[in-house]
């Protein structure tokens, strides 16, 4: 909203005086300016003199003075990001999910258990699985971990008679 703000002042602005003027972050921006101005012929509410797919500095937007819409509200569809993250900010993001997804699985496991405070093994992990389900896919491989982090910490212990099965410490 603030860049088509810009254009109750002038009637046409360069990439680079958009990018002073709104002090929108550069990556932002240029989301922004690709979904008015470089979508669907029907949908486009900027008009912008560029030579490249990319935009660049000298670009300049102007208002599409040819854009119309019978509707009251209109909705623009931003474009998706291309390579947002690096590897390192890829990795980092990884491992945060990894992180919050362990505190989920342990509460899922909890949960299970306390209401059936003895179980086998594979069915504890197919309940936990059922139940995680929804939000993501959890790996047999992580849940086990997690359940033998929750047998450290005396949560669940391995049954005296077979140590297929797990009994919930209350």
């Amino acid at each position: 909203m603030c860049v088509l703000m810009r254009f109750n002042e002038a009637d046409t602005f360069t990439y680079k005086q958009l990018l002073e003027d709104t002090q929108v972050p550069d990556r932002d921006l240029k989301r922004a300016l690709m979904s008015m101005a470089m979508g669907k012929q029907a949908q486009r509410i900027l008009s912008r003199v560029g030579t490249s797919r990319e935009i660049e500095e000298d670009d300049v937007f102007s208002v599409n003075d040819t854009f119309s819409s019978k509707l009251i509200r209109i909705r623009i569809q931003m474009v998706s990001a291309k390579a947002g993250e690096s590897e390192p900010e890829r990795k980092e993001t990884r491992a945060k999910v990894d992180d919050d997804r362990k505190h989920e699985i342990e509460a899922a496991v909890v949960r299970v258990m306390k209401s059936r405070q003895r179980l086998f093994h594979n069915e504890l992990i197919t309940e936990v699985t059922k139940q995680l389900q929804p939000r993501f896919m959890p790996d047999p491989i992580v849940i086990k971990k997690r359940i033998e982090s929750l047998m450290e910490r005396e949560y669940l212990k391995r049954d005296e008679n077979d140590s297929r099965v797990y009994r919930y410490v209350a």
